[in-house]
């Protein structure tokens, strides 16, 4: 009987009764409104903290489908942060959006004691983003002469990449043949924007003129070899989005005072957490690098879902010859942006002004704070370990009890 019921539902016209498009494709206040209205009715729920939002619903074009309104999430600022950078230079307060209860006081504690020690210093190697199209072939030996005939015909083809963006630059090709496919990683600088889905197109433009001149029989313009939204082993040498470092000395004064703890053991820790993350077969080595990142990139309209590259990455601690902490991060695969995508919406914009990072010529600055604000979260996280009050931090400020006293 109950099959029966499900299957009449399913059947009914009313299963498939799609999400209102409305006449202007949905982006008039009056549209986002009926649509929230809609679903109001069909969930039988009430949408008014939704409904509370101050981006102008036309902006949210090209950045959502079916919009209904906006999510709300806690934002806080940590701080102050001195950075010691090529880009960024200066002391800054970072906007971390969470439901995390500790998570920002634990990367204020940690930001305290590197600027007390006199800042973090950061440093840029690399910014690209990349695309990896796999090439398919009769036989090995044709995908054997096309990976020969590869880099004659480099200048051709980023001609063609590049007529179809005014931003992106082809830096490369690098060739992976398997079997009788080539897969061909396309390395782009973006300038100031993650770029995805200009390389895409790029890309796509450039195997269209690949094709043509080659005995390739058909090609797949994304492979997953570019680890895009995705944790991978090959991450760790960078090329997805900005390899960065941060590094501080941390005296052993300032460790115990800010942090409760001693660079012995903080280096204790981090020998015997490198042995759990080598049992656990990790990629790389970390304490929570997503937490911050996931915090900065809902704070400043980033693509959430490149957390997932960009938190593969290596922390390192080391006890120099004085007895003071040398703490370092190193993320190869940052992919930031302070134009296009979310970056521009309402909260957003207000995020990266708050650190001086807004529009063109700020990325690299961005990603140089982002590193700073990773170490301070690993160096604090840590140190809570060691010094037994991890727990009791989470019971402090982590529990959501609305009708009890703080414990202080």
């Amino acid at each position: 009987m109950i099959s029966l019921t499900l299957a009449q539902e399913v059947a009914s016209p009313r299963a498939l009764e799609l999400v209102p498009r409305m006449k202007d494709q949905g982006y008039s206040r009056e549209s986002v409104g009926r649509r929230r209205e809609w679903v109001e009715q069909k969930t039988e729920c009430q949408l008014k903290h939704v409904g509370l939002h101050s981006i102008p619903t036309e902006e949210m074009r090209g950045n959502i489908e079916s919009p209904i309104g906006a999510a709300q999430i806690p934002l806080g600022v940590a701080g102050p942060l001195r950075v010691n950078g090529m880009r960024a230079f200066g002391t800054f307060y970072v906007p971390l959006a969470t439901t995390e209860g500790a998570l920002v006081r634990s990367y204020e504690r940690g930001m305290a004691a590197l600027t007390r020690a006199g800042g973090v210093t950061t440093q840029l190697y690399t910014d690209e983003n990349q695309v990896a199209p796999t090439f398919c072939f009769e036989d090995v030996s044709d995908a054997y002469e096309f990976v020969r005939s590869l880099d004659e015909n480099f200048e051709a083809i980023r001609i063609a990449a590049e007529s179809t963006t005014r931003h992106g630059k082809l830096l490369r090709l690098e060739c992976y043949p398997v079997g009788r496919e080539v897969i061909v990683n396309f390395s782009y600088n973006t300038a100031d924007a993650q770029g995805m889905n200009m390389i895409v197109k790029a890309t796509e433009q450039a195997c269209k003129w690949i094709m043509e001149h080659s005995v390739a029989r058909r090609f797949f313009v994304l492979s997953g070899f570019s680890s895009e939204k995705r944790a991978s082993g090959s991450l760790l040498s960078g090329g997805k989005g900005k390899k960065v470092t941060a590094g501080a000395l941390l005296p052993a004064e300032i460790v115990k005072s800010y942090l409760h703890t001693t660079p012995a053991q903080l280096f204790d820790l981090w020998h015997h957490t490198v042995l759990g993350h080598l049992q656990a077969n990790a990629i790389g080595y970390n304490g929570h690098y997503a937490n911050g990142l996931a915090a900065i990139f809902i704070a400043c309209g980033q693509d959430v879902a490149n957390i997932a590259n960009s938190s593969v990455g290596i922390t390192n601690f080391e006890v120099t010859e004085d007895g003071d902490l040398y703490a370092t991060v190193t993320l190869p695969s940052l992919t930031v942006a302070t134009v296009g995508g979310g970056t521009g919406l309402g909260t957003s914009r207000e995020c990266l002004d708050m650190l001086g990072c807004a529009g063109s010529g700020c990325a690299a600055k961005f990603a140089e704070i982002v590193a700073a604000t990773i170490l301070a979260g690993e160096l604090s996280m840590g140190s809570a370990i060691a010094s037994d009050e991890f727990v009791q931090a989470h019971e402090s400020l982590g529990r959501n009890r609305p009708n009890e006293v703080s414990i202080q």
